[in-house]
């Protein structure tokens, strides 16, 4: 038997009729030589070498999203938040309600902040276990925590309701040292910005809803659906969480005596300069931001003329804000790194306050939407510089410690708000607020070169 040639074999069997009814030559994919592999419908068109080198930009907050783990982090964390965003100023309202006192009221956000003298000490009971277990459990007992509330009746059982927040903070510093350790475990450092601005995003936007839900259902119903909503939240926490599967190291003994060990999460504070910087300039930020927990009240009652509930619709207002800056956060430490980030947290807070100092109710809803935008952007900053300055077996101590740091003065604040608005204009306080929060802010911007914009990589979603 006779066979043809090879190029003449080739070409026969790449000449078809193409669906456009003219017979094509197969070409190769750079030249136009013909070429022997798998004929095509149509002629192939040489592809530019340098599309490969350019893929298309992944969403970094959807890229963490599409992790499966996180996902289910984010669940059993969204009820836990809806459940806070209705019940702290709540609770405050209904001391305003029981008592008639701005002061008492602003007390109530003192008793929860008080308990961050002994962050330390809870850090170190933190990096003792396994952080998801010790998670489920955190929120377990929380929900158990809320139980005295039912029986709230009169102005004699308001300190029913101190103890109560009391606790809540004790167990809101617990909680937050857990999770800056799961997350950490969870999501790659590349992508630990985006988590945290997820989570304030979600947090900041439930203050759209949850204040205004709170004292609705305080008006309407009573303090007794707060407690009830409360622990529904936390034990649907309990039962989310309970659900993931992380592998964990198990944690080691301690090699030295327990107040070494204790102590160890400041001594990293104080011996990491980026960390040192943050904490000093976020912690007197926060002193001065404090006094506004108490002086919120005395703004609507004396200047807006309205009655305490209406604080809600501020709230919601500055829910709006935190929506923005949950949203923005992620963008501003990638462009100004997590120092940057949290000196324009801080400094955003200053004319908020002193937009405060006139009582005009469009300019404060101005006000406190910007005081809203500051609030994630300085959570995140804080938290993301934390998580990639810390081991992971000191991480617990360190992020209950910063709570200390920055909540110890926060709560100052408020015990001699509460006090210095029976005394003092409660729009002079607002005017040192302004001042003060502006000159933090500008301490720690000047320090932003200790953590310069990371290096961006996305890494592709893992798979389920």
């Amino acid at each position: 038997m006779k066979f043809a040639p090879h190029g003449q074999y080739g070409r026969r069997a790449s000449r078809r009729r193409s669906r456009w009814g003219r017979v094509s030559q197969k070409r190769g994919p750079w030249k136009g030589t013909a070429s022997g592999t798998t004929p095509s419908a149509r002629p192939c068109h040489p592809r530019p070498r340098h599309a490969a080198h350019h893929p298309r930009r992944r969403d970094p907050m959807r890229t963490v999203l599409r992790r499966p783990d996180f996902r289910l982090l984010f669940g059993g964390l969204l009820a836990s938040m809806a459940a806070e965003s209705i019940l702290l100023l709540a609770l405050a309202i209904w001391v305003k309600d029981l008592t008639g006192s701005d002061g008492l009221a602003g007390a109530t956000i003192f008793a929860v902040i008080a308990p961050m003298t002994l962050a330390p000490l809870v850090g170190w009971i933190v990096d003792r276990y396994p952080r998801r277990p010790f998670f489920v459990a955190a929120n377990l007992v929380t929900a158990v925590l809320l139980t005295p509330l039912l029986v709230v009746r009169d102005r004699t059982d308001v300190w029913i309701i101190y103890v109560v927040a009391a606790l809540y903070g004790l167990s809101y510093i617990t909680l937050s040292a857990v999770l800056s350790g799961l997350i950490r475990q969870l999501v790659p450092v590349e992508l630990l910005a985006e988590a945290n601005g997820v989570l304030q995003t979600v947090r900041q936007g439930l203050r759209l809803v949850g204040p205004l839900a709170g004292a609705g259902l305080y008006a309407a119903v009573g303090g007794w659906m707060l407690a009830v909503i409360g622990m529904a939240g936390f034990l649907s926490a309990a039962v989310v969480v309970g659900l993931l599967r992380t592998t964990e190291t198990p944690p080691t003994g301690p090699g030295l005596r327990w107040p070494a060990e204790v102590s160890a999460g400041l001594r990293h504070l104080a011996g990491e300069p980026a960390l040192r910087r943050a904490l000093l300039g976020y912690g007197l930020g926060s002193l001065a931001m404090g006094f506004s927990e108490s002086l919120i009240f005395a703004y609507v009652d004396q200047g807006l003329r309205r009655d305490a509930a209406f604080v809600g619709v501020l709230v919601t207002v500055q829910g709006i804000g935190g929506l923005v800056g949950g949203l923005l956060s992620p963008a501003v430490v990638r462009r100004a790194g997590e120092v940057g980030t949290l000196a324009a947290g801080v400094a955003f807070f200053g004319p908020a306050s002193l937009a405060l100092v006139y009582p005009n109710l469009w300019l404060g809803f101005v006000a406190v939407l910007l005081a809203g935008v500051s609030l994630p952007l300085t959570m995140v900053g804080l938290h993301t510089l934390i998580q990639r300055r810390t081991p992971q077996a000191l991480l617990g101590r360190v992020a209950a410690a910063s709570e200390a740091v920055v909540s110890g003065p926060q709560a100052l604040s408020i015990g001699a708000g509460a006090l210095l608005v029976g005394v003092l204009d409660y729009r002079v306080l607002f005017a040192l607020i302004g001042v003060a929060t502006l000159l933090a802010g500008g301490y720690l911007w000047h320090g932003r070169t200790l953590s310069p914009p990371p290096p961006v990589r996305i890494p592709a979603p893992r798979r389920p």
